[in-house]
């Protein structure tokens, strides 16, 4: 996380156990699916924001958020192909 924004030991473990326990408690509260991942990288940069918004590395966090976006239908896409590569070698006539 020290690309992101860098952090004293102390904020981040502020970061990680206040954010991140109160993001994830709500979710579960709620039956929402979420990833700790997530929480805590978005904690971390929330904490960083605070202090001052150019303390955040704003590019790296956009290089992040697009590999969240990404992993979904990049994931579907490979599991897709695989499956019918696999369905078509392995199909019994």
């Amino acid at each position: 996380m020290d690309r992101v924004r860098k952090i004293v030991v102390t904020t981040g473990i502020v970061a990680i156990l206040s954010a991140g326990a109160v993001s994830l408690f709500t979710a579960t509260a709620l039956g929402v699916p979420v990833s700790t991942t997530h929480t805590i990288t978005g904690a971390i940069v929330g904490v960083g924001s605070t202090r001052r918004l150019s303390a955040v590395r704003w590019g790296i966090a956009g290089r992040i958020v697009w590999a969240w976006i990404l992993t979904i239908p990049a994931s579907a896409a490979i599991s897709s192909a695989t499956y019918w590569i696999l369905s078509r070698l392995l199909s019994v006539s």
